[in-house]
């Protein structure tokens, strides 16, 4: 008895140390984001820094606006957003609800293998195959815009979308099937207006970490969104990303100068980003189970 006890509490003990490191982990990060990225902010003000429209570190005198990224992140995000949550939801309960034997294990099976695929494999289809047909369908310059970025981003998202969901949506009590079917309502109806509410919170939890995988993804939003620091005005034109730009120049920049700064000032940025998204997801959660 006195051994269990024992047990229990080292137990206990280890999974507080690790919830503790996990969180004393996720601030180091920030500190050294902040201790490096806040040097910018001797040369240039925070606020030229967040509105400025140019981004032309190396250029004279330079300029380190990132405005341009902020915006061309947001939209390959919210686009890629667009087009994945719907049909990974749709996609989940057809798995869930209407698919039946061999075929509802072939479709899981596939949705978890489509989630082992590398992004930079993505990102080369994306680039040779999907950027030619956009510019062909809308006779546009070049087929690396951010609606070619929003597309691969969606195809990427979708399998955690739909696996998470499909797990949600199992985990539904077969009671609330029954009773809904009952009452008299349709399979469609049925599953609308019962199964997604009640599975709201894990569907929420999918979408959620559907879109980190959008924003934190680096390599394939490189290679087929065109990389133009520009302010975009349709989903037509070459964007580039706060990850893409971090990747593409970290390994050019000379460490201690104003561009190297930068750079960890654009990882704060997308810290930040992270963290106000979390935090929307976190208060939708509570809201939900209340």
């Amino acid at each position: 008895m006195r051994w269990r006890r024992a047990r229990e509490r080292l137990i206990e003990t280890l999974i507080r140390l690790s919830g503790f490191s996990a969180i004393a982990i996720v601030m180091l990060i920030f500190v050294f984001l902040l201790k490096e990225g806040v040097a910018l902010f001797r040369t240039v003000p925070l606020g030229e820094f967040l509105t400025g429209q140019r981004w032309y570190p190396i250029s004279e005198p330079p300029g380190f606006g990132v405005f341009p990224l902020i915006c061309g992140s947001l939209l390959v995000t919210i686009g890629a957003a667009m087009l994945s949550v719907p049909l990974g939801i749709a996609s989940a309960l057809f798995i869930s609800e209407i698919a039946r034997g061999w075929m509802k294990e072939l479709l899981k099976a596939g949705i978890e293998l489509f989630a082992a695929i590398p992004s930079v494999v993505l990102g080369f289809i994306g680039m040779t195959l999907l950027a030619p047909l956009i510019r062909q369908a809308f006779h546009v310059p070049t087929g690396l815009t951010a609606l070619t970025g929003s597309i691969t981003l969606a195809f990427m998202a979708m399998p955690t979308i739909v696996s998470i969901t499909e797990d949600a949506l199992t985990a539904v009590p077969r009671g609330y099937r029954e009773a809904a079917m009952a009452l008299g309502a349709t399979r469609w109806q049925m599953m609308v207006r019962v199964l997604l509410p009640a599975a709201g919170s894990g569907i929420v939890a999918a979408v959620m970490l559907g879109i980190g995988r959008v924003i934190g993804e680096t390599m394939a939003v490189m290679m087929v969104t065109g990389n133009a620091a520009v302010i975009p005005h349709t989903m037509l034109q070459p964007v580039r990303t706060l990850t893409a730009t971090i990747a593409a120049e970290m390994g050019e920049t000379v460490r201690g100068s104003d561009h190297y700064f930068a750079l960890f000032a654009i990882g704060i940025v997308l810290f930040v980003i992270t963290f106000v998204v979390n935090l929307i997801a976190d208060r939708f959660l509570h809201r939900e189970q209340r």
